[in-house]
Order: C-alpha cells, then structure tokens, then sequence
C-alpha cells in the first residue's frame, strides 16, 4: 500500500498549489480568470499521455516476459488513464465554453483525446469481457499496444494541423512556477493512483490463485482418500 506519508506530502502540496492559485497566480489578461483551468488542465492531459505509454511499455513486458505483474501494472495504468483523461476533456469543455462560446469543437487535438478515452475505455471492458487470465493478458497487451498509437496524435495534432488550441503558450514567471507545481502535484497523484491499483491487482489476482489453489486441493484429497481405501 502507498504510504500514508506519501499521501500527505500529496495533499500538501495540492492544497499549497490550489492556495498559490488563488492568491499568487495572475490572471491573464485575455482570458481572464477562465484561464487558471489550464494548470490543472495541462497537467492532467500530460500524466494521461504518461499513464498511456505506462500501458504501452506494460502491455511489450507481458508480451516479452510473461509476467503477471506486467499485466497489473498496465491494467492499474488504463484505469488511470481513462479519469484522467475525462478530466482533460472535462477541463477542456469548460474552458472551451468561455473562451470559444460553445462546449465542445470538433478539433482534431479535442477529438483524437475523445478517441484515446474510448479506445482505453474500451480496453478496460475488454479486460472485463474474458475469462481466462492467460487469454485477457494476451489480448490486452496486443489491444495496449494498439491503442498507443493515438498517443502521437494527440500530442502532434495542434502542432501540425489547424487547431484552436495554440501549439504553445506564453507564460509569465509566476505562471510558470505555479504550472510547474501543479503538474508535480498531479503527477503525485496520477503515480499514486497506478501503484494502488496495481497493488490492488497483484493482491487480488493472487487471492484468486490461492482460492484456486484450494479448490484443486479439495478436490484432490477426497480422491487420495479413496484410492488409498
């Protein structure tokens, strides 16, 4: 279990950076207020990017290893993955509702971060849907694998095509530190979240096999028993 001190460093320096936003942050003189949603914003897309390759990487050491522990760490990582990457699109709508007038725009950064949420989402109900664990594992390494492949486009679509996202933003110094503590707050928890449901899952997969375990060896006895008879 992640320790209860690294939980409270976490919520330290969360409430220290929400409290600098308030109080420390300017307020940019285009957007106004509306624009303080993208320190948590950018954060949140860029540790949804990292828990994605975290998938991907996961995905290649089960393939590659066939260990049980890959396959929990990028289960634990998909999950993570798909909050956050509904709190990018959910940012992203308000946001977009102040600055654009409307709730949603069909630019290719907006809809290629909509597809990554699906196709991880869709990750998951396929873990979900199969049985057998040698089977799931396999098939959602290849399906993680996959599934990466958006990963670029999300990155790379307000950079080479027309988009209403600026491929950079200008920030003053203060908003700079205060982008650079939010994304070290969100990082901690995004890393906190994948360890505790990987931890989760190696603790539930092995209560499985000993269930497993001894369900063959209840069954086995009674045979000794009677051949031994």
């Amino acid at each position: 279990m992640i320790s209860r001190a690294y939980w409270a460093m976490t919520a330290a320096i969360f409430m220290a950076t929400t409290v600098m936003l308030a109080t420390y942050t300017p307020v940019e003189p285009t957007m106004g207020p509306t624009q303080k949603i993208f320190y948590l914003h950018a954060p949140a897309a860029i540790n949804m990017l990292l828990a994605c390759l975290t998938v991907f990487i996961a995905s290649i050491g089960y393939l590659w290893r066939r260990q049980w522990w890959w396959d929990d760490l990028a289960a634990a990582a998909a999950n993570v993955a798909v909050l956050l990457a509904g709190v990018v699109l959910l940012t992203g709508m308000l946001w977009g509702r102040s600055v654009w007038g409307a709730w949603w725009v069909w630019s290719p950064r907006l809809t290629f971060s909509l597809v990554l949420m699906a196709l991880y989402g869709a990750y998951l109900v396929t873990r979900a849907s199969i049985a057998s664990p040698d089977r799931r594992a396999g098939t959602a390494a290849v399906y993680g694998i996959i599934a990466f492949l958006d990963v670029p486009l999300v990155y790379l679509s307000a950079k080479l095509t027309s988009d209403v996202h600026r491929a950079s933003l200008t920030l003053a110094g203060p908003m700079k530190l205060t982008l650079l503590l939010w994304l070290l707050a969100v990082t901690l928890i995004s890393a906190g979240l994948i360890m505790a449901r990987f931890r989760l899952n190696r603790h539930g997969r092995l209560a499985r096999q000993r269930a497993q375990n001894l369900s063959r060896t209840d069954v086995t006895t009674p045979l000794a028993e009677g051949a031994a008879a």
